[in-house]
């Protein structure tokens, strides 16, 4: 049997974990040593994915020659339309389906009171320390960092690039180690979420729930697709599959961006992507794109403006997308980050903070599965859009790639 389940895909294996954890879930809840297995996994990913994306950036650049074309302006691109897409059909779904709620669950969290606060912590994290950077695990201060040493190295010799390149490729050797214990850690995750969170406080919110989830499939099955067809010109549901199944799985049980990041550069290694871009793209996609958050603000927004019987014209919830997408861009990397902006988003429509901050209640109520849903989304499309966004620049400049021959090589 260890040796079937050894010859198994990890996906495959992930699922056997899965399969697991729901069992031991529901017959062994007091066996709470088996969540230790969960937060082990997740702490190993989120200690070693700074580092990681410190050095492999850093090496990139240093390596890159003059003339060698990179895909980051593409990818940019694709986040910033993506999450504003997201976030518009949030506002259209959201203005079909009115879902009853009551506003009675109050939170003590504080939120941002305006966009500039936002933005004004985007732009502070970009300088800090990058000691304390890699520590926090601040992707931007780590990514600024990372390129200014490695512009830096370009003038160095050979041999001292060399041993930077090294360590990071020693790290991406780490990360294929603590990756291959996935089954074991998402099992350990499932169990938790059994054990302690299960469905309690869903049922009374499942038409929340339900558009919640329903508007991110949409996103990942229709809105996605769609960009994807318009970049490569192929068909787009391969690709799209394979970054559901190879990261938003994974992404779904740890609810983290950050702790999938390390899964997402070995994915976009093995699509043969160039490491120059994707080294910056992913770790920069773990913080600015945020399709999933722009969807979990908006609609909870606009229900809670249902809610309170006030008339929103559409033009108003068109700045509400715009301003979503926005501050989607500066949500928090912790669980649950997307829904401490939905006060600033509120905001909009004139309602008190001590009622947005009731919604918030609720969203953390409903959290164990919304959160996991916009995580699987967000990260995922990190990988898409990087993707895509090389992919179709190649072909614009004449050359013959295909995602579907990359694929059938894996």
């Amino acid at each position: 049997m260890l040796e079937k389940f050894l010859d198994m895909s990890l996906v495959q294996r992930i699922g056997c974990g899965i399969l697991i954890g729901i069992i031991l879930g529901i017959f062994l809840p007091t066996w709470g040593f088996i969540a230790l297995l969960g937060t082990l996994f997740v702490s190993c990913l989120k200690a070693i994915a700074p580092l990681l994306v410190f050095f492999l950036t850093a090496a990139s650049i240093a390596k890159h020659k003059m003339g060698n074309e990179t895909f980051v302006k593409p990818i940019l691109g694709l986040y910033l339309s993506g999450t504003f897409l997201a976030a518009f059909v949030a506002v259209i779904t959201s203005s079909i389906f009115t879902v009853p709620i009551t506003l009675q669950e109050t939170a003590s969290e504080q939120a941002p009171q305006n966009i500039g606060t936002v933005l004004s912590t985007m732009l502070t994290n970009v300088t800090q320390n990058p000691i304390q950077a890699i520590i926090d695990s601040n992707y931007l201060g780590v990514l600024f960092w990372a390129v200014l040493l490695g512009l830096a190295l370009r003038t160095r010799t050979e041999a001292t690039k060399e041993v930077i390149d090294q360590i990071s490729v020693a790290l991406s050797q780490v990360v294929q180690l603590i990756i291959s214990f996935a089954p074991i850690g998402i099992l350990g995750l499932v169990y938790e979420s059994i054990a302690t969170t299960g469905l309690s406080g869903l049922t009374e919110y499942l038409q929340l729930v339900l558009v919640l989830v329903g508007t991110m499939l949409f996103v990942a099955l229709v809105i996605y697709p769609l960009l994807t067809f318009l970049f490569i010109k192929e068909n787009p549901y391969p690709l799209i599959f394979f970054c559901l199944k190879e990261s938003a799985i994974s992404a779904f049980f740890t609810r983290s961006s950050a702790a999938n990041i390390p899964i997402n550069m070995m994915l976009a290694e093995k699509l043969k992507l160039t490491k120059e871009s994707y080294a910056i793209s992913i770790p920069l996609g773990a913080t600015i794109n945020m399709g999933g958050a722009a969807v979990t603000i908006t609609v909870m927004t606009l229900t809670t403006v249902q809610a309170l019987g006030i008339e929103a014209s559409f033009g108003l919830k068109l700045i509400l997308s715009i301003l979503a997408a926005l501050a989607a861009c500066g949500a928090s990397g912790v669980a649950g980050g997307s829904l401490l902006l939905i006060p600033l988003a509120c905001s909009l429509f004139g309602i008190s903070n001590d009622i947005a901050m009731q919604v918030v209640g609720i969203g953390f109520i409903i959290g164990v599965i919304q959160d996991s849903v916009e995580t699987a989304l967000n990260s995922s499309s990190d990988l898409l859009f990087t993707a895509i966004g090389e992919l179709g620049a190649r072909k614009r400049n004449g050359e013959a790639v295909s995602i579907k021959s990359r694929l059938s090589e894996l």
